[in-house]
């Protein structure tokens, strides 16, 4: 039996390095809970110093089905204290001893589809830029990365001892590239773009059997707005999630989300995925800790095959004193 699903997962080894074409990073659910993984100017954007760990089981029960795992950190830089300024009675004016515009985060993450496993880190800088007063921020972010792209054949039964792809394909090859993110955030909305993959892996190394490279640049648009309810301890927020890549005709997908929030301590959600799937949403916060979950129900045919899937999300932030942006809540 595991000798069959090992074949299996060869011809879907095959089938992919046609399908990565069109989708070659991870996939994230709880977008918001964590959006320096898709977009490098949030890093430090919230004035916090964040350690955040994502772990996400995509199509539970099929075996070797896409898995991601990513551990994050990001800071501010030069950040000094803030004040509290009344102008007049009813308005006040929060004003930093000085300012601090440098942002920097990292990290690193291992996807696994099938045979196909990335594994690499991410380094990332951003600069802030403070708007109207400190009301907005425009950040841009420039991050260097660098994964590993394998194979894993161990234990694999072949029917074709002479299959020209697996033979002829480099099984570990390194792929250093670039990313870059611009978002704009206020007190009622946010939006940000990002581009992955700015060199298309132009420079591969250890590719010694001369393949011709299929990295893609990816492109994502994110955007939410904030409206209060019931004197504000309620807030309704309505987002979207674009991700396309080169291949704009056959890779676009939209997440469409709505979130409710009760004081900021806890939320849950619906969100739609084009073509793929209805996830529900949950959260909470806990002093400094944040903790969140995704469930993922297939709308294809995959759902007969599985039991959905799962992702977990978790972070602690330090800093939560008069130094930050009050305004800003990522989550």
């Amino acid at each position: 039996m595991r000798n069959t699903k090992k074949i299996l997962f060869i011809i879907c080894g095959i089938l992919l390095g046609i399908s990565l074409q069109a989708q070659q990073v991870p996939m994230y659910s709880q977008y918001v809970m964590n959006g320096f993984l898709i977009n490098p100017s949030y890093a430090g954007n919230d004035g916090y110093t964040t350690l955040n760990l994502t772990a996400r089981e995509q199509w539970i029960g099929i075996p070797s089905s896409p898995s991601t795992y990513a551990v994050s950190f990001q800071t501010r830089l030069l950040r000094n204290s803030y004040i509290q300024r009344s102008t007049t009675v009813r308005k006040d004016n929060v004003l930093p001893t000085r300012e601090s515009r440098v942002g920097l985060g990292g990290y690193i993450f291992n996807d696994r589809n099938g045979i196909i496993r990335r594994t690499g880190f991410e380094l990332a800088y951003a600069y802030h830029i403070d708007i109207d007063r400190y009301a907005s921020q425009l950040s841009f972010g420039l991050a260097s990365t660098v994964y590993q792209f394998a194979i894993d054949l161990d234990g694999a039964v072949v029917a074709d001892i002479d299959d020209e792809f697996l033979n002829n394909y480099d099984r570990v090859v390194f792929i250093p590239d670039f990313n870059f993110g611009v978002s704009y955030t206020t007190r009622k909305f946010y939006l940000g773009f990002s581009a992955t993959q700015l060199f298309r892996g132009a420079l591969t190394l250890g590719n010694t059997a001369k393949n011709p490279r299929t990295e893609l640049g990816h492109f994502f648009i994110t955007g939410g707005v904030k409206i209060p309810l019931a004197g504000n301890d309620w807030v309704l927020e309505p987002s979207a999630f674009i991700k396309t890549s080169d291949m704009l005709l056959t890779s676009s997908q939209v997440d469409i989300t709505t979130r409710i929030y009760y004081r900021e301590n806890y939320w849950a959600g619906i969100s739609y995925r084009t073509q793929d799937a209805v996830i529900m949403l949950l959260g909470f916060t806990y002093d400094r800790f944040y903790f969140a979950y995704a469930f993922d129900f297939a709308l294809t045919d995959i759902r007969k095959h599985s039991f959905g899937s799962h992702e977990l999300s978790f972070a602690v932030k330090f800093g939560d004193n008069a130094r930050r942006y009050r305004w800003l809540n990522q989550y």
